[in-house]
């Protein structure tokens, strides 16, 4: 039996020698690689945390003392070493999440996988123990150095610091790096900080009598007149001085926290006696820690685009993936695309929160570096930014996980949109994506961006369409455009047999309309990548005699009027789409219908309003009911009266009430 069989909780660690816990760390990142290269994960991020977690674990007492991880990746560690040690099913439906759940465990948080969150949930949880007399109990965030490029977490910084006396411990995990190399500013300042005398200062600056010291020389000072408090002028003056000089965290220390560091992240002899420095404080430290991420497994270190970050299934020895991808991806066609645009012109500039590669704008930024601009994890501030590009004359194409549009919500609304700025947003991962989880469906957008009012969304089908749609984008530049497609391999592409007038195309005619009323039976409306989805029902439909006309309409919003004519031709109308039901693309056609008079039923197949777990992307659909068989066996039965909304029936003739 290993040292990692014997651990099943935090305080297992605490009866360890120094070997031990060395020899335990190996272990963890043995099994890391081990299981990892099996399932497909966070490999990268995990590595480099092993002593910081394990640390954090020996000085602080998990569930008694709360442990936050921002945004969780980096969490499979603290997982093992709480019990959970079958990551043979991790981020597969059933098992182990890819990043913290309380359903696993009640060492778990915080669920959410955004980034720069976790400083905000440290404030409150220690204020919620303030408020509640817990003065015993610890808040530790473990936060990485490119997730404080997002401003929520210099928010949350600035309120903890307020209060000297809550018990809050962030750790910062400094490898350089969110997925790519952090840039900006406060990472040019990370990696300025020396550790040279830095432990000999921070062991004084941390006893609690160096502050009380402090404060009865300050007092008595202030109270003896002026020349005593000419002199307590001239010590500060000194002090702030020499701290500048000798002492690096300036920036934490301006906003009155407390800063240790920086120390070895993987020496965990000086990790424990930094981590009980700041415990025994008993007020706000921030422990710098510098790691390396993918540290102790040679391809990961080696892989200098993103060392590791997140990978699918490999050969554990090598790093060498073994499931190749089929055909190209919708983010490479994309990719392409953007960067041919911008050969063209010169006032295309890309934008990206922390992701050049993941999103595509790599192939652009090598042929015009001046025109990407990477802004870290700051889509609030990415999209503001662009709103003043637009008003400059440039177009700013900003691409994103579609997942992370919601940070930058109020910024496309009342920046971009209320100013009619010339902005194209691109959502990558859109819909369901799988085995990250509720945090990183891109289930929400089509939702959210149904009341922005001028906006434009195109949802393109294939690879055709992702370009003609993107193209289309950014010729635009009076209003926002979005251009949204899913995660994965683009497919096929699929040809229509005709383009309406306003440019919705038709894919797929089955049977003639009836005699008496006209009408065809169903119309069924793919949008986005769901039009494959719709020619498959389609076929099943057909083979039961049905008739109906299949419509991609390219762009969601404004609703081509093309779309409500032909709702006025069928029997009943179908919207699929690969985001929530309520309120997305199936609800605006309602409305526009019924707005125009029409009263054919609607039926608006998507995703429901609830955070859907791990899986892979095909057992999610199978499990919301999104499938060929399921939703033809549906229409039939609509068709035929006996399940709602109700078809009309053959020979009845639509009414229009306009």
């Amino acid at each position: 039996m290993g040292l990692l069989e014997t651990i099943r909780e935090p305080g297992h660690l605490n009866s360890l020698s120094s070997q031990q816990l060395t020899e335990l760390a190996q272990e963890i990142r043995d099994y890391l690689v081990a299981n990892v290269s099996q399932t497909g994960g966070h490999l990268g991020p995990n590595l480099g945390v092993v002593e910081l977690t394990l640390g954090i674990h020996r000085v602080f007492d998990s569930p008694q003392d709360s442990i936050i991880f921002d945004t969780g990746h980096q969490s499979y560690v603290h997982k093992l070493v709480t019990g959970r040690q079958d990551f043979s099913t991790l981020r597969q439906k059933g098992g182990i999440a890819g990043y913290p759940e309380r359903a696993e465990s009640e060492h778990d948080i915080v669920e959410s996988s955004h980034a720069s969150s976790s400083l905000s949930w440290a404030d409150g949880v220690s204020r919620a123990y303030q408020l509640t007399g817990q003065k015993d109990r610890y808040t530790v965030a473990l936060i990485g150095d490119g997730a404080l490029t997002g401003g929520m977490a210099w928010e949350a910084i600035n309120n903890i610091a307020a209060d000297r006396s809550r018990k809050v411990v962030i750790v910062v995990n400094d490898n350089g790096r969110s997925y790519a190399p952090t840039v900006g500013g406060f990472a040019n300042h990370l990696a300025a900080l020396k550790h040279e005398l830095q432990n000999k200062v921070d062991k004084v600056r941390l006893d609690s009598r160096y502050e009380r010291t402090l404060d009865i020389a300050r007092t008595k000072l202030q109270k003896s007149g002026p020349l005593g408090q000419m002199v307590y002028r001239g010590l500060h003056g000194m002090k702030a001085g020499i701290k500048d000089v000798m002492v690096p965290g300036g920036i934490f220390e301006d906003l009155g926290m407390k800063y240790v560091g920086p120390i070895d992240g993987h020496d965990l002899q000086e990790i424990e006696q930094a981590l009980e420095s700041a415990k025994n404080y008993g007020g706000p430290v921030i422990v710098h820690a510098m790691t390396e991420k993918g540290h102790g497994y040679a391809p990961a270190v080696s892989d200098k685009d993103d060392m590791f970050h997140a990978v699918g299934v490999i050969d554990p020895d090598t790093g060498e993936a073994l499931a190749k991808s089929s055909g190209k991806s919708w983010t490479s066609i994309f990719a392409q695309e953007i960067k041919d645009i911008a050969d063209e012109r010169e006032d295309i500039v890309g934008i990206t929160g922390a992701m050049l590669i993941p999103v595509g704008l790599k192939p652009m930024a090598m042929a015009h570096p001046g025109r990407v601009i990477d802004v870290g994890i700051a889509e609030q501030h990415a999209l503001a930014m662009s709103a003043g590009l637009a008003y400059g004359g440039q177009h700013p194409v900003i691409a994103l996980y579609a997942t992370f549009l919601n940070r930058g919500f109020d910024q496309l609304l009342m920046d971009v949109a209320l100013h009619k700025a010339g902005v194209t947003l691109v959502l990558d991962r859109s819909g369901v994506t799988g085995p990250d989880g509720p945090s990183h469906h891109g289930m929400w957008d089509l939702a959210l961006l149904q009341f922005i009012p001028g906006l434009h969304l195109a949802a393109p089908r294939d690879a055709v369409t992702l370009r003609e749609e993107l193209r289309e984008a950014v010729a635009i530049s009076d209003a926002p455009t979005v251009v949204r497609y899913p995660k994965g391999s683009v497919g096929p592409d699929i040809p229509a047999l005709e383009r309406t007038a306003d440019g919705a195309d038709i894919l797929r005619r089955l049977g003639e309309p009836h005699a008496e009323s006209g009408q065809r039976d169903v119309l069924l409306i793919g949008v986005g990548a769901f039009a494959r989805l719709a020619l498959d029902v389609a076929e099943l439909l057909g083979s039961q005699g049905v008739s109906l006309t299949v419509v991609d309409p390219r762009w969601v919003m404004p609703v081509p009027a093309s779309l409500i004519e032909l709702a006025g031709e069928h029997r009943i109308v179908v919207s699929l789409e690969d985001g929530v039901r309520a309120g997305g693309v199936g609800s605006r056609i309602r409305q526009e219908m019924r707005a125009a008079g029409i009263d054919t039923a609607l039926n608006e197949l998507g995703l429901p309003a609830e955070f859907i777990k791990h899986a892979e992307r095909g057992e999610i659909l199978v499990e919301v009911g999104l499938t060929p068989q399921k939703i033809s066996s549906d229409i039939l039965a609509q068709l035929s009266g006996d399940m709602v909304p109700f078809a009309r029936t053959e020979g009845e003739r639509p009414k229009h009430t306009s």
